[in-house]
């Protein structure tokens, strides 16, 4: 064969109103470069990320194999992608690959039954072997209008079709134990052409999960082995990413699944601090911190100048609804022990949990949430359970045993108009009640998860909830009560709390055939362009009281919070110093997304030294802080600040739908003024 075999690989994002998945395309830039280093004279390999992209060029000129990522935020565009090219050249060669594909073997064969006559391959698990040995056979085939018959055979590390239909299994092992292996596609140039101002790089230092999560894609037993990357080879990569990116770029992701817990990760953070204070980046990481061993991934966390949170994946803090998703090998009590010399370190800790798992009640995702305010978790952010392909949770026995019941909902900003008019949606199914929890039950724990999400924050009530704290009052109280006390809340805050209620009720459909045929109307599909439909709930409703309401709603917070210091009977002192907190969060909180938030700081009188309160890691109460004599506090933002916001106000876009990206782009204490007493 002369002339190369033209292969376009693709991990797209939606980009219809802003980026749904912001970060590089480097899944498949792993596949790309292992293949050209295998057969660099017979294949001309393409990447791409954009939709319009790769439709254009599918337009242009058809490649011979088309190989797609599919995860649950790609799913229905990648399949779209493969119609289209079947249609321009119906000899195309068509690969599936990644952790959206059944765990059990009817639904599998199911699976592939669906998709006849739309994806001729899938390649399970990790990519680089499966992908280049079927193109190794494409190889020895000399016409490329043939090389859909090599599928009814057996290929090594894929799953394809045989004559009568059947699925067939390339039996091996499709991972690579020495991943240095598969040559770097940032040191090979081949990402070099996503770095424009609108993606966040993304790097991986090793793959795998030791841990068994039946609700996870990752959770699998295939691969439990961990695999590294030199660390060498890492810090080539952070460095070669640091000098290409550009300014308006912050931050960077790390795909590791328990990124920190092991020895080297510590070797690792050492060499991003040595780049940060060289390049001024990242400011910001995205990670999964691991599950085990915070000792070790505290030690790590500090050398990264606050730009990555701990966080903690307790997900249920009852044991067992633990032990129900296998999750008990995980120490939750270590996990919560360490909090206080996280804090110590200045760091800040998340934790995430998950609504709607196997055994959970009402009462026990309660008590989850008390237990780990209680615990001082700077963020508690609590998920719906997702059902996805490949986690052992949506295999029919589970479905089953649990009583799932679930409905389904538009993934946020996952939706684009192509050019044959054709308007793709994408859509997750969620659990929204089981055997132990009611529908209505979650509903409100929904909507309290939508209230500590709103409040605890950071930076912006850190002085309340140290006060409430100092003066033994549950913190939780004050997330429980906001919602249980909605009929005194200012019209604003209850019209918002009430709408976030109505659209978490509004979201959920009965079927993804419902909401694909419903938006295929143009008039439907506008609701979606304009913010109206398919957003994140939690987040679209946090932009708008952070854009819009941050005062009502800092002045309820502020009422329900002294309802709860007056019901303990303090002293008319504390009461007086509850003042001062109270102009402390209304301080931080003032026209804090504005785009003239420069024009105007706000200053207070303060009778106590706050600043150095909240500093304080020895728990002296703040009266211990009295200043002599009464001074002023303004309220301002550094220059640095304002920049890190304009750039993701930027990035994100004016719509509401945009704003609620912000934190997925500015770290999220740049958001809030910070005090300074004057002389």
């Amino acid at each position: 064969m002369t002339e190369k075999i033209k292969i376009f690989l693709g991990d797209l994002t939606y980009n219809t109103i802003s980026l749904s998945t912001e970060v590089f395309p480097l899944n498949i830039g792993y596949i790309a470069s292992y293949c050209i280093k295998r057969f660099n004279d017979f294949v001309d390999i393409r990447l791409f990320k954009y939709i319009d992209d790769l439709e254009n060029a599918i337009y242009e000129s058809p490649p011979d194999i088309l190989g797609l990522s599919n995860y649950a935020w790609c799913h229905n565009i990648s399949k779209e992608m493969f119609k289209l090219v079947l249609e321009k050249n119906p000899f195309t060669l068509t690969v599936w690959g990644g952790p959206n594909f059944p765990q059990d073997l009817p639904s599998q064969q199911e699976f592939m039954d669906k998709m006849k006559g739309i994806i001729d391959v899938y390649v399970p698990i990790e990519g680089e072997l499966g992908f280049s040995n079927l193109v190794e056979k494409c190889i020895h085939v000399r016409d490329r209008t043939k090389f859909k018959e090599i599928t009814a055979s057996p290929i090594n590390g894929c799953i394809s079709r045989n004559d009568d239909g059947k699925i067939v299994y390339g039996l091996s092992d499709n991972r690579i134990n020495e991943l240095d292996e598969i040559p770097s596609p940032y040191l090979e140039g081949l990402l070099d052409k996503f770095f424009d101002g609108k993606l966040s790089p993304i790097i991986q230092t090793n793959r795998g999960c030791p841990f068994s999560c039946t609700f996870c894609t990752d959770g699998s037993e295939n691969v439990s082995r961990v695999n590294n990357f030199s660390i060498k080879r890492v810090e080539d990569e952070i460095e070669y990413i640091a000098k290409k990116i550009p300014k308006n770029i912050h931050s960077m992701t790390i795909s590791d699944l328990n990124f920190g817990m092991w020895p080297r990760d510590l070797d690792i953070c050492k060499i991003i601090s040595r780049i940060q204070k060289e390049y001024g980046f990242p400011k910001l990481i995205q990670s999964t911190t691991g599950k085990n061993k915070k000792e070790r991934i505290v030690e790590s966390i500090k050398l990264l100048n606050g730009a990555l949170r701990v966080m903690m994946s307790v997900q249920s803090m009852d044991e067992q609804v633990l032990s129900n998703i296998r999750r008990d090998n995980i120490s939750k009590e270590t996990m919560i022990s360490l909090a206080p010399s996280i804090k110590e370190a200045n760091l800040s800790t998340t934790a995430e949990v998950i609504l709607g798992l196997p055994g959970e009640t009402y009462e026990s995702h309660i008590k989850t949430l008390r237990d780990l305010t209680q615990a001082n978790i700077n963020y508690v952010r609590p998920y719906t359970l997702m059902l996805l392909n490949g986690s052992e949770l949506n295999t029919p026995k589970e479905r089953s045993r649990w009583g799932f019941v679930t409905k389904y909902r538009i993934l946020p900003k996952d939706f684009v108009k192509l050019k044959n008019g054709k308007n793709i949606v994408e859509v997750e199914e969620v659990a929204v009640a089981t055997k132990t929890l009611q529908f209505d039950e979650y509903v409100k724990l929904r909507t309290i998860a939508y209230i500590m999400f709103v409040t605890n924050i950071g930076f912006a009530f850190d002085s309340l909830i140290k006060f409430l704290r100092e003066n033994k009052i549950d913190v939780f109280e004050l997330f429980l009560r906001t919602l249980m006390d909605l009929n005194r809340a200012p019209n604003d805050v209850k019209d918002i709390i009430n709408r976030f209620q109505k659209s978490t009720r509004d979201e959920l459909w009965e079927s993804p055939k419902e909401i694909e045929s419903h938006y295929q109307i143009d008039e439907n599909y506008n609701r979606l362009l304009s913010g109206e439909d398919g957003i994140n709930v939690i987040q679209h409703y946090q932009a708008i009281v952070m854009f819009q309401i941050m005062e009502s709603w800092t002045d309820y917070t502020l009422d329900i919070a002294k309802d709860l210091l007056k019901e303990k009977n303090l002293s008319s002192d504390k009461m007086i110093q509850f003042e001062d907190i109270e102009n402390f969060c209304r301080g931080t909180t003032f026209k804090i997304l504005d785009r003239k938030r420069m024009e105007k700081n706000p200053k207070f009188p303060f009778g106590y030294n706050v600043i150095e309160w909240l500093r304080d890691d020895n728990n002296s109460e703040l009266d211990t802080y009295k200043f002599n004599v009464p001074k002023k506090i303004e309220f301002s933002f550094s220059k640095e600040q304002f920049e890190l916001v304009e750039d993701g106000l930027d990035q994100c876009g004016e719509s509401d739908v945009g704003k609620s990206r912000i934190f997925r782009w500015v770290p999220p204490d740049s958001i809030w003024r910070r005090p300074r007493i004057l002389d």
